[in-house]
């Protein structure tokens, strides 16, 4: 947290005033601070809001790297399945042409 040091001295008035003329009668806190402690307030609420929308933000990331795994696991067994899937054509394919193949040659035979 930064500190603020003045350059310049309190005006003299003040210096003179009595103890209790510079505090709130209320929460007996120094008129000269109170401002700076509802500034810091402020700051607080603002910095809470701040990790809140943060902390959304790393759970939706976590979420979608969650994510992107399943759907990367979920490529990769679609290639293998495809890759199955064509080599299982292949030899379909090859079984078929043979079988034409024979079926031409009794054919040529009669």
């Amino acid at each position: 947290m930064d500190h603020h040091i003045p350059v310049h001295a309190l005006p003299e008035e003040i210096q003179k005033m009595l103890p209790e003329e510079k505090v709130c009668k209320y929460c007996g806190v120094s008129y000269l601070i109170l401002h700076e402690f509802k500034a810091m307030e402020e700051k607080v609420k603002a910095m809470e809001k701040e990790m809140k929308f943060y902390q959304g933000s790393v759970d939706r990331e976590k979420r979608l790297q969650e994510k992107l795994h399943s759907l990367s696991q979920e490529l990769e067994q679609y290639k293998i399945d495809s890759k199955s899937k064509t080599e299982r054509l292949s030899m379909f394919f090859l079984s078929i042409i043979y079988l034409v193949e024979r079926k031409v040659e009794e054919i040529n035979t009669l």
